[in-house]
């Protein structure tokens, strides 16, 4: 009867016990943002982002559950430890590719309800509270940093905050010497700039999503060798 390649064995070991240490650091990382203060002020952490630190808990110990599932199943040569750990690693395959296609299928609901956000925003600029005020502080920065003004329909969306100073400067005011009519535009008497902000967020999350893609291919043809190496060596173990 046919034996168990030493060389799948120990390249399924290394393969996984790299995955074990993937998971420990995302684990320790995780955890140690959660957990301390100095780490959240640092990296300018709040509560509004601990979910997302949740999330890299729960997934760095996954990871580490799996990488030693894969580890003790290669060198012992458990069916039973290499056989969880390719429904595992199956399950979160499945899952990844029902993201994407619910992401894909979803694509246009999801534009819609960032326009519907930025609707809403908009009414936050135009109003006069404190609580706005901060906030349009904040969105000044955004716009001189990226160069745009208002969210949907340019200046406009300040309403009669518009000729109002924040930080000591003008709302939306074109600070480029020899402004082109690409970058700027006159509103009210004043140069300003004429891409909406609305536009740059969206480009934004356009970016971010194609890193999220790249990133989940880059995870999809690693976990499809993770599957075929442990189920190659199940069934060696099974023959032997």
């Amino acid at each position: 009867m046919a034996g168990v390649s030493g060389c799948m064995k120990y390249s399924m070991f290394i393969f996984n016990f790299l995955f074990w240490v993937c998971g420990c650091v995302i684990l320790g990382v995780s955890i140690w943002i959660r957990v301390s203060k100095d780490a959240q002020q640092d990296l300018n952490i709040d509560s509004s982002l601990f979910a997302g630190v949740d999330l890299l808990i729960a997934v760095g110990s996954i990871i580490m559950v799996l990488g030693f599932l894969g580890c003790c199943g290669a060198i012992k040569e458990s069916r039973c430890m290499l056989l969880l750990f390719f429904i595992g690693l199956l399950l979160i395959l499945i899952l990844q590719i029902t993201g994407g296609i619910l992401g894909a299928v979803y694509r246009s609901k999801i534009e819609t309800s960032l326009n519907n956000t930025l609707l809403e925003t908009v009414k936050t600029l135009q109003s006069s509270t404190q609580e706005s005020k901060v906030f349009q502080e904040q969105f000044q920065k955004f716009q001189q940093m990226n160069q745009c003004c208002g969210l949907l329909n340019g200046a406009a969306d300040w309403g009669n905050n518009f000729n109002t100073d924040i930080g000591g400067k003008k709302i939306c005011e074109c600070e480029v010497k020899n402004p082109s009519s690409d970058l700027c535009t006159s509103y009210q008497n004043r140069q300003v700039y004429k891409k909406p902000c609305g536009d740059v967020i969206a480009k934004f999350f356009k970016e971010y999503l194609l890193i999220i893609m790249g990133i989940a291919f880059g995870l999809a043809v690693i976990e499809i060798i993770g599957l075929v190496f442990s189920m190659s060596l199940y069934c060696q173990i099974q023959r032997k």
